[in-house]
């Protein structure tokens, strides 16, 4: 067995232990059943992780092995399940408390995947309901074992949790799993009520033990995690074991190249203002959608026209990808909007997801390169690709095996190369896209600097020589951004709860950027951006050493 059927056999696998990893490959067979998310479930997955790299060690040995689309496979599949078996066996599947990801995230988006056109389908819905109950007591289990090993979850990250929680189960209105099956049918009705009762009051449940029990055992604990559990998150999302001081001075760097040119576009809006200014100018009087459904529409414009733009002339796309959805996140959802891909089949579509917190009023700026972002050329473009390559790659590697700063550093790649094709012709749109740069190397300065605790250049002006922690990452994000207390809050929440997550973004982008320089500076005036860029797409993921070396080649 050669590593590609080592890695398909593990995605098979998977599925039977994490029912929500076949529903976003859109096996239906999985969607009436939720994960096992007690230790026992968390150490069942660490065995199969265990177990296949034993069998992929065998296969690398095998005649074919070594070939590009061999290599490239085992090669990703080494790489991302030792990086899971180190995060689990530090026991951070104990503390997974988040306002971002956590299994009862997982949960939910999962059910938001799930087919709901035909009864059947509302039928498996409401099977699924009904075992919340059962998968929130094995969290509960994990998280009681990590107070008694005292591997706890910070306690501002677990203030907000207990504040979606609350939300999700209707504490200032409708429960999300009653409004989720409200367009059921009515044949449907009582028993699709009834297990959102039962879903609810598990929530409810969880709410209160977090609140009663676990929120008084972490009051003390530090929201930082240190050098040590870092690094081994840095592995986790990027892919590769950085340099992190390194990659500080370099978010600094970023910061100071692009506060020159934010200087630049904000005279231009408001002369002699500088960016926060223009900023705040635009969110009260630039251009600006009315309407919940109206910027849905609006933003899925957006993407169909940069589809039929850039197929033929900067990508070649198949017609399956084509297909993208904007929708409205589902209340109680963290404030950055996000992308899920499409099914294995394309049956459903790559959807992106706006969250609006009772907004009604949407400044255009903030939206446009992050809907390049999230949808086209950006997430959709690369995950969708992925699944149309899937028999050239792996089933693990089309799916299950990617790699965050890949994606996310494509995503911002994607903002760049559109800002090249000249997609945001008025300061209005580029001052908007270089916030959304500007808050990427912000996140790199701060979320290393708060949990490394290092020390803020002497020559800044903004508290030098300090020291870092959350209060003044918060301050520095605020004081360096437009954007509303809440959402910077939310922010730096997502930054200590998920550490190393947010710093791809940056990092990923200088990877493919770096890349792109190198096969440009080997082909010269043979190199072809098309080519190129489809060539990329499909390569599958890949941690950040490997994409610069395999995009340097292309």
């Amino acid at each position: 067995m050669l590593p590609r059927k080592v890695a398909d056999a593990y995605v098979e696998a998977l599925i039977e232990l994490d029912p929500t990893v076949g529903t976003r490959l859109g096996v239906r067979e999985s969607d009436g059943c939720l994960p096992d998310l007690s230790p026992c479930g968390q150490e069942a997955v660490a065995e199969l992780a265990r177990r296949t790299l034993l069998k992929l060690g065998k296969a690398e040995d095998l005649p074919g092995a070594d070939s590009d689309t061999e290599r490239r496979c085992a090669r990703l599949l080494r790489e991302r399940l030792t990086a899971n078996l180190a995060i689990h066996e530090a026991g951070e599947g104990l503390r997974a408390v988040s306002n971002l990801r956590s299994p009862v995230h997982n949960l939910r988006i999962a059910f938001t995947m799930m087919p709901t056109k035909a009864d059947d389908d509302w039928a498996v819905v409401a099977e699924r309901l009904r075992a919340v109950p059962a998968a929130l007591e094995g969290y509960r289990e994990s998280l009681t074992l990590g107070l008694e090993r005292e591997l706890l979850a910070g306690p501002r990250a677990t203030a907000a949790f207990i504040g979606q929680l609350s939300e999700w189960a209707g504490g200032a209105g409708s429960a999300w799993f009653a409004e989720f099956v409200s367009g059921g049918p009515l044949g449907l009705r009582t028993e699709l009520d009834t297990a959102a009762r039962t879903a609810t009051q598990a929530l409810v449940s969880m709410r209160d033990w977090m609140r009663d029990v676990y929120a008084p055992a972490v009051k003390n604990a530090p929201d930082t995690v240190g050098r040590e559990r870092y690094r081994r998150w840095t592995r986790f999302f990027n892919g590769a074991d950085l340099d992190l001081d390194e990659a500080y001075a370099y978010g600094w760097s970023e910061f100071h190249r692009l506060l020159a040119e934010m200087e630049t576009e904000a005279g231009k809006i408001l002369q002699g203002a500088g960016p926060w200014e223009a900023l705040a100018h635009l969110r009260l009087h630039g251009t600006h959608i009315e309407g919940v459904e109206k910027v849905r529409q609006w933003l899925q414009s957006l993407m169909d026209e940069a589809v039929d733009v850039l197929d033929g002339t900067h990508f070649e796309l198949a017609e399956p990808i084509r297909k993208v959805e904007s929708r409205i996140a589902p209340t109680g959802s963290a404030a950055a909007p996000y992308y899920t891909s499409p099914s294995e089949d394309f049956s459903r579509p790559g959807r992106t997801w706006l969250p609006v917190h009772g907004e009604t009023r949407f400044p255009i700026y903030e939206l446009v390169s992050t809907w390049y972002h999230e949808g086209v050329p950006g997430h959709h473009l690369q995950l969708a690709q992925w699944v149309h390559v899937a028999d050239r790659l792996s089933r693990f590697q089309a799916t299950v095996g990617s790699v965050s700063a890949n994606c996310e550093g494509w995503a911002l790649y994607a903002e760049r190369l559109m800002d090249e094709l000249g997609f945001l012709p008025d300061p209005e749109r580029r001052l908007g896209y270089l916030e959304g740069q500007m808050m990427r190397a912000c996140r790199v300065i701060v979320d290393i600097g708060m949990h490394l605790e290092l020390e803020i250049p002497a020559d800044s002006s903004f508290h030098p020589g300090e020291r870092w922690s959350p209060e003044l990452g918060q301050e520095f994000f605020q004081r360096h951004s437009s954007y509303p207390p809440a959402y910077v809050e939310s922010e730096i929440t997502r930054y200590l709860s998920v550490p190393a997550q947010a710093i791809g973004y940056k990092l990923g982008e200088r990877a493919w950027l770096l890349g792109r320089a190198n096969a440009q500076a080997t082909q010269g005036h043979a190199f072809d951006a098309k080519a190129w860029h489809m060539a990329a797409l499909s390569l599958g993921p890949l941690g950040l050493d490997d994409l610069v070396e395999e995009l340097s080649h292309l």
